[in-house]
């Protein structure tokens, strides 16, 4: 089975679903899981801010979450979301398969890990390459604008970075800013789940040059319902090709 997390803005992607609620020992997950096929591959959907975004990014149940998806059977994940561009090469209206992750987060609760077991997760490549390409060459074909790799900063939120954040972040060289994509991502790759990200640019950041207006998040959502049907597109073609795929060793 293939997970997909809706971001904001992104609460309908199925046909014809059917509603299953799952328990975990990390509470319920943001809302019921929807499942249903696309071309003959299993798919549970689940928007990971609940169905009416009551959940802040910074409040979102990330480990029931993913672990909901574990146990209805998922072995790959595809996590959009929208981002703000860092850098003026990454125009507002393209998408980015990121490559690379920093944590800029506060205390959320990242890990299945708080003993007594234990393990010292391998991280250094959190987005796993076979999916990467799969999902560049799927979104490519919808005719988008797609960088292939870039990092992604995760900030807490709710709030917005400021200018001098920002700019701190740009000068980085890092491409991309957003909120959900930790402890999403590491929390997949400790139960063994394949995760990739395709991140929707909604924005330029404050602190890129040439950047005058402050992002709202009005413009965020409006700028990804513009570009869901591309995303909603690549995201189907994606799917039997990773549903091909094996599960990650181990």
């Amino acid at each position: 089975m293939i997970g997909v997390f809706g971001g904001s803005g992104f609460y309908d992607f199925l046909d014809n679903p059917r509603e299953i609620k799952v328990e975990t020992p990390f509470g319920d997950p943001a809302a019921p899981y929807l499942v249903a096929e696309i071309e003959g591959a299993d798919v549970a959907f689940l928007p990971r801010h609940g169905r009416d975004h009551q959940f802040p990014a910074h409040r979102v149940p990330f480990r029931a979450n993913v672990y909901g998806m574990r146990e209805l059977g998922v072995t790959h994940v595809i996590g959009p979301c929208a981002a703000g561009s860092l850098q003026t090469a990454l125009e507002p209206g393209s998408f980015v398969v990121c490559d690379q992750l920093v944590d800029w987060t506060k205390g959320r609760a990242g890990t299945f890990f708080d003993g007594p077991e234990l393990e010292h997760l391998s991280f250094a490549d959190p987005y796993q390459p076979e999916l990467r390409a799969i999902a560049v060459d799927a979104m490519r074909a919808t005719g988008a604008t797609v960088h292939d790799g870039g990092t992604v900063v995760v900030i807490e939120g709710p709030r917005f970075s400021t200018r001098a954040e920002s700019a701190f972040f740009a000068a980085q060289g890092w491409g991309v800013i957003n909120m959900t994509q930790a402890p999403e991502a590491q929390l997949c790759a400790e139960l063994g789940i394949g995760y990739v990200n395709v991140s929707v640019i909604t924005d330029y950041d404050v602190g890129v040059e040439g950047s005058i207006e402050p992002v709202t998040h009005e413009e965020v959502l409006r700028q990804f319902s513009a570009s869901l049907d591309t995303l909603r597109a690549g995201i189907w073609a994606m799917v039997p090709q990773m549903a091909a795929l094996p599960p990650l060793a181990g």
